[in-house]
């Protein structure tokens, strides 16, 4: 298919989830491919045998140089603006692209597929609220994916057989800082905490980046009244004419937002005379689980799914069907009278916060790679929560002088070990704090990398400890 990319000189920086695809797809539209990789491992010579064949040409242990000749690069999200590649681009005037960007740009080539993107970006909750999202979609009958960050290649949507009517998709701050034209039907701004800050360089380029996606937005800007840099994202952005600013709030909604009254989740935003209707949307027990921070998640997906002219039935109907992934506030077990709860993706201290705040009683397990992070404000806000905590992983020292300065009543006990087997214990020593009607919650606020091979494995072991206690 004759394109703009026919004959034209492109280089993928990186290979993996975003990488192989973009040279595939590139290479079909004609261009001449030159794929640049960091690393020359195992897997990276099965990816470069897998693209060779096609004519594309892959340099591997070198991802620093400028192909000569290259005209456009289309870079892995992961890749930072500092790399000497990118400043050789830039001093060449050669445009750098993410996947997203060139997804953006290939919607409709083919004359199909031109489907509107509704979008969802923020420090936590984001691949929970899309896929919320996109459950709330199919409920109403419309052909829909949820794609981009959650794993799912959006290239792969937009240039795929399948026609869709509406993409829920998720974007990280990295997708959202190489992708310049993209304009959402509508996009959400789930919350803003410090994270990635040594790939943007300081927390205001961070947030910058994050309110990319609001730019150009059609028909609604969905932010967090509980958290007013998502609203000052909002009104820092270059919208189209007559697109409205909705917020969601966990207390009573005024106009142009959603909320919850009286244990339902209600509308005062796409409705008739918003000044003086509401419009019921579900139950707080229709969201799985009913935690704080998921409500608020269910009630952004809803704002976005509204936006988009989807009735309040199916609003319900989407949020009963959908399932939350594992690892991401699970009940795993009773025993004993006591609940057993996996939130291993809470890997940060913004994420646990959230956690913590669901339950009234908690024994915590806690720790692992702090990634820069400082735990005096969160152990502040759960001391009165907390039953006591059970420390592991390499950094559980910051955690534990936390809670010396701050929760000093608590109860802590600090596992020298990094292992794997070291979770049963953390578990049995968490069985022995516990009190019949406590929650042992592993909510880590750490990344998993110092003891297992990710946060999957992590709370893997962490069930698998909770049933033999139950044994």
């Amino acid at each position: 298919m004759p394109s703009e990319f026919t004959g034209k000189h492109v280089t993928v920086a990186g290979l993996g989830v975003s990488g192989v695809p973009a040279a595939k797809v590139l290479h079909g539209l004609g261009a001449h491919v030159t794929v640049v990789n960091d690393g020359a491992d195992e897997r990276a010579r099965a990816q470069a045998a897998e693209l060779e064949p096609l004519g594309v040409t892959v340099r591997l242990g070198d991802g620093d140089t400028l192909p000569e000749g290259t005209e456009l690069i289309v870079t892995a999200p992961g890749w930072k603006p500092t790399k000497p590649l990118f400043t050789a681009a830039g001093q060449a005037g050669v445009p750098v692209w993410g996947d997203v960007e060139l997804a953006w740009r290939l919607r409709g080539l083919d004359g199909r597929n031109a489907a509107p993107w509704l979008a969802v970006t923020g420090t936590n909750g984001k691949t929970t609220t899309v896929q919320m999202l996109a459950s709330i979609l199919k409920a109403a009958g419309l052909r829909t994916a949820a794609v981009g960050n959650i794993g799912v290649s959006l290239l792969d949507a937009v240039t795929g057989e399948e026609e869709y009517d509406v993409l829920a998709v998720e974007l990280s701050s990295y997708q959202l800082h190489w992708a310049p034209s993209l304009r959402a039907h509508s996009a959400a701004v789930l919350n803003l905490a410090p994270d990635h800050l040594d790939w943007h360089g300081s927390m205001e380029a961070y947030a910058a980046d994050k309110g990319r996606i609001y730019e150009g937005n059609r028909v609604a800007c969905v932010y967090n009244v509980a958290d007013k840099a998502t609203e000052d994202l909002v009104r820092a952005a270059d919208v189209e004419e007559g697109c409205r600013a909705i917020g969601f709030t966990l207390g009573t909604p005024g106009p142009s937002q959603l909320g919850v009254v009286e244990g339902l989740l209600v509308d005062r935003a796409f409705v008739e005379d918003r000044q003086k209707n509401a419009q019921e949307l579900a139950e707080v027990s229709d969201v799985n689980p009913p935690a704080p921070h998921n409500i608020a998640n269910a009630l952004a997906a809803a704002g976005l799914a509204r936006a988009f002219g989807v009735s309040a039935a199916a609003v319900r109907d989407g949020l009963r069907a959908f399932t939350p992934d594992a690892h991401r506030i699970a009940h795993v077990a009773d025993v004993d009278g006591v609940a057993y709860v996996d939130d291993s993706k809470a890997t940060n201290t913004h994420a646990t916060e959230a956690s913590l705040a669901a339950y009234e009683s908690i024994v915590w397990i806690a720790g692992g790679l702090a990634k820069g992070a400082t735990f005096d404000e969160l152990v502040t806000g759960a001391a009165k929560r907390l039953r006591g905590a059970v420390l592991i992983g390499a950094d559980r020292a910051l955690i534990r002088e936390a809670l010396a300065r701050h929760a000093p009543e608590v109860p802590v006990v600090d596992l020298d070990r990094t292992d794997t087997g070291a979770m049963l214990q953390a578990v049995q020593e968490a069985r022995r704090l516990a009190r019949p009607g406590d929650t042992v919650l592993l909510a880590p606020a750490c990344a998993s990398m110092d003891m297992f091979t990710n946060y999957n494995q992590r709370g893997d072991a962490f069930a698998q400890a909770v049933r033999e206690l139950g044994a």
